[in-house]
């Protein structure tokens, strides 16, 4: 893996960190294909069962790295925004799409791609010093990332057209009222918190967890009746997993279950 993302596995939870500092993060090429192949290979280890994902130094991620991007417009360009499909879908997709949950660290700005990131993942732990902007309007482009899903999902389709119309710095506070935010933190205390919430997730019932965000994923896109069908379907895969009969068992004998992630 490169150095601009640091991936580390402890007791079911990896954390996956961005870390261009000097750069606030913002996404070269090197670092969106660190990122990309990062996660994937976190979806796939067997020995992680969550997630968390964060930024070091002042921000969680700027977006995409500029000063590349005006360097390849002046070479021609015309292949500038092929990082979309290349990059950006795939680091999405992988977060969204992942059969485990992923917290989102906001330790810091999260604009652009980096804020469409944050709203992918399942839960957000957000530094009161942080802030999200989806910045596309402010350089001329389109929502990407994810984010012309996630947002109206929200914030509701409304507000989410307002912040792409009008993009600006929403500091964590207002965040938390929009939805942006799941929890507001001391800055000071963000990367233990956001931490503890993870491992909470990791020490859970992760296959369940998997069926969760299958459900709701398929839920947003299907009628009441396809729905509960895929409920259905869902519940009789989780109803014959290990962790059912540990939480049914533990219930039964007044005992804390011991999950084993399947």
């Amino acid at each position: 893996m490169s150095d601009n993302v640091v991936y580390e596995v402890s007791e079911g939870l990896a954390t996956v960190t961005l870390n261009r500092p000097d750069a606030m993060n913002a996404l070269d090429t090197a670092l969106k294909e660190a990122l990309r192949d990062t996660l994937r290979r976190a979806a796939d280890d067997p020995a992680v069962r969550a997630v968390l994902l964060t930024g070091s130094g002042r921000a969680f991620c700027v977006g995409q790295d500029l000063k590349e991007h005006v360097g390849i417009l002046r070479r021609g360009g015309g292949d500038a925004l092929d990082t979309v499909r290349e990059h950006y879908n795939p680091i999405t997709l992988a977060i969204a799409s992942m059969p485990k949950p992923v917290v989102a660290g906001v330790n810091g700005v999260a604009a652009g791609a980096g804020a469409g990131f944050a709203f992918a993942a399942d839960y957000r732990v957000v530094a009161d010093t942080a802030a999200f902007n989806t910045s596309f309007a402010g350089v001329a482009l389109t929502a990407d990332s994810g984010v012309s899903w996630t947002l109206p999902r929200l914030v509701g389709p409304g507000r989410a057209a307002e912040l792409l119309l009008f993009p600006r710095s929403v500091e964590a506070r207002e965040a938390l009222e929009l939805g942006l935010a799941n929890r507001v933190v001391p800055a000071d205390r963000l990367a233990d918190e956001a931490r503890s919430v993870a491992r909470r997730l990791a020490e859970g019932p992760t296959a369940a967890y998997a069926a969760l965000k299958e459900s709701l994923a398929y839920g947003s896109t299907h009628s009441l009746a396809e729905t509960l069908e895929k409920e259905a379907e869902l519940q009789v895969r989780a109803g014959a997993s290990e962790d059912h009969r540990i939480a049914v068992e533990a219930f039964v004998s007044k005992e804390k279950p011991v999950y084993r992630g399947r």
